[in-house]
């Protein structure tokens, strides 16, 4: 009997023990819980913030081409700015807005071939790395021949790339990256300067950069000089321009577009910074306009580049 009351009486203290043990394990998962959620709560939270941006950032966006197109489409289709820039504030944000016409780029599916081996030129490519990528590109834009050989695919297969070149027109300026024999630093100091969504193998000369003008078959360093120094004077006006421009005015007939890239810089009150590029075209009091690209987080100033002289 006396074995037996001392087993009862050693009972409580193991099932004190197994209890401990099960309410710290109970403690540990919470804590462990809480952890998880802690964790959960903070990254929901900067999910909703990176979110609440990025809508903000499109409304503003958004605001800024309507305003812009508002103002394009209210001076018709003769009186309609070339370029231009606005400011206005919106939701703790100070917003700048340029614009300017397609028109002012030099456009891979209807430039031609001259202009666009002078560009390359002028961006420093030599005369034959040049002239070899602005065939290749005409060569990409360009619809075989019926029954004929097709001798551009045939490059790109001697090459041994493993796509063949589009034979079409470009659907956008990246394309020019899979152009054979266009170098890859070429390509990325020309994306700057050219367009698909022009429309015209002339451009706007009163608001193209140096670049672009410089490009102009027939174009000569003391024309580019003098052209530059007086444009800014210059009435929109194809006589005039002519004048100025000499044997390079074939090109430079103050094309009109529809199509107008439009850089909205945004600042807000919080220190954020961005920037979106956007490509619209106007149309009518039904649809005004019409995005055609859009691009956030854009660079807003472009290092500036020395002309090739020559």
């Amino acid at each position: 009997m006396r074995r037996n009351l001392r087993q009862r009486a050693a009972h409580p203290s193991s099932e004190r023990g197994f209890i401990i043990i099960a309410v710290l394990w109970i403690l540990a998962a919470l804590s462990a819980l809480a952890t998880i959620f802690s964790v959960y709560l903070s990254n929901s939270a900067q999910a909703l913030a990176v979110t609440d941006a990025g809508l903000q950032t499109e409304a503003l966006v958004s605001a800024s081409l309507e305003l812009t197109t508002y103002q394009l489409l209210l001076a018709g289709d003769k009186a309609r700015p070339a370029q231009g820039s606005f400011r206005f504030r919106l939701d703790n944000a100070d917003v700048l807005v340029t614009f300017a016409s397609e028109a002012a780029r030099i456009d891979l599916n209807s430039a031609p071939k001259e202009m666009l081996a002078n560009l390359f030129e002028v961006l420093g490519a030599d005369q034959k790395v040049a002239g070899e990528a602005a065939e290749r590109i005409v060569g990409w834009r360009t619809a075989p021949k019926a029954n004929a050989a097709n001798a551009e695919e045939a490059l790109y297969a001697a090459a041994g790339l493993t796509y063949s070149p589009r034979q079409s027109l470009f659907a956008h300026v990246n394309e020019l990256s899979l152009v054979l024999g266009v170098p890859a630093a070429l390509v990325d100091r020309a994306l700057s300067f050219m367009t698909v969504l022009s429309g015209s193998p002339n451009v706007d000369v009163l608001i193209a950069a140096p670049e672009v003008i410089a490009a102009l078959p027939g174009m000569t360093p003391a024309v580019l000089n003098d052209f530059l120094n007086q444009r800014s004077v210059l009435p929109r006006d194809q006589a005039a321009i002519a004048a100025a421009l000499g044997p390079a005015q074939a090109n430079a007939t103050l094309p009109k577009s529809k199509s107008y890239r439009i850089l909205t810089s945004l600042r807000f009150d919080n220190g954020r910074r961005t920037a979106s590029e956007v490509v619209i075209e106007l149309g009518d009091q039904k649809e005004p306009y019409q995005v055609l690209s859009w691009q956030d987080d854009v660079e807003t100033a472009r290092p500036s580049r020395k002309l090739a002289s020559g």
